[in-house]
């Protein structure tokens, strides 16, 4: 299977921007790429379920925690406030474990 790649529709660079409806445009092109993005996330959620023969598996703090560093390592390096990056990517991993959950279920049909 082919990996997704990401199509982000033409707009202006943040600092070219001269009217609000530049950033608006702008912030919904980025807007689209990110739900594509997380659908393939949510996809590795399902394998993750597919995968993981025990449900009480789904939920591992050790990893949540490296998942959260390795996410505010990289917001540093590429100038993403880690205010934002770490509570969107804890509201995040929360979601995606829940929809973890979800998915084991329906994969045992239980």
């Amino acid at each position: 299977m082919k990996i997704t790649t990401l199509n982000v529709d033409e707009h202006l660079a943040p600092a070219d921007c001269q009217t609000m409806a530049d950033v608006r445009q702008g912030v919904d092109a980025l807007d689209r790429a990110l739900v594509q993005l997380l659908t393939e996330r949510q996809a590795f959620m399902d394998a993750a379920a597919r995968i993981k023969a025990d449900r009480s598996k789904v939920f591992d703090r050790a990893r949540i925690e490296d998942v959260v560093d390795k996410v505010k390592v990289a917001a540093r390096a590429s100038g993403l406030s880690e205010a934002i990056a770490e509570p969107v990517w804890r509201t995040l991993i929360d979601r995606c474990i829940a929809y973890e959950y979800d998915s084991w279920d329906r994969t045992r049909g239980s």
